[in-house]
């Protein structure tokens, strides 16, 4: 497990917004080492960490990190995109799902699309602040966001301080391309 150069650029964005965090209902997906759920809990979220339930070792590593930063509040839940499980069906209407480096594997978009459209019909005021590494030009979400009647935010990175090889003392980031979106529902009628 590592975490990922869009990790820390979600972080950073978590911690440019920490002032709108305390209280809020904060789910990370496809969370492994939780670098940004971590630091919404420690901002004042109240947040779940999610990876795959068919990968119980990511879970664990979940675990671990809500452990080594001494937050037992944090919960930790096994979902799979694209599917229905009784731990999916159980969450609570959420107000910021976090998504670093999840748009990944173009096969595995349309699932994650379908559980944060899952997640959005629970609450649909619902944000998904996503980061992701630029690795094709082939790859897009916009098809699928127009199928889940979804719409997305390009945020510059510079617009909160993410614009630099270095950030918060990590060389992660580098010379990764690395961009922030914002994806919510497209239709004011949604909400």
């Amino acid at each position: 497990m590592y975490v990922w150069p869009c990790a820390v650029v979600l972080a950073q964005y978590l911690w440019f917004h920490r002032r709108s965090l305390p209280g809020k209902a904060v789910l990370e997906i496809g969370a492994g080492v939780s670098l940004p759920g971590i630091v919404a809990a420690k901002c004042g979220a109240e947040v779940i960490l999610s990876d795959s339930s068919e990968l119980p070792h990511c879970l664990e590593i979940c675990r671990q990190s809500r452990e080594m930063n001494n937050l037992p509040q944090v919960r930790v839940v096994g979902l799979t995109w694209g599917h229905v499980c009784p731990d999916l069906l159980a969450l609570p209407p959420q107000d910021i799902i976090l998504a670093s480096d999840v748009f990944f594997e173009p096969e595995d978009f349309e699932d994650i699309l379908t559980t944060v459209y899952f997640l959005m019909q629970k609450n649909p005021k619902v944000q998904l602040w996503s980061t992701y590494q630029v690795r094709s030009a082939d790859w897009s979400l916009e098809a699928l966001l127009y199928k889940w009647d979804m719409k997305c935010v390009h945020i510059p990175l510079e617009s909160f301080g993410a614009d630099k090889e270095d950030i918060a003392e990590s060389a992660l980031p580098g010379r990764h391309t690395v961009e922030m979106l914002v994806i919510s529902f497209a239709k004011k009628d949604s909400l």
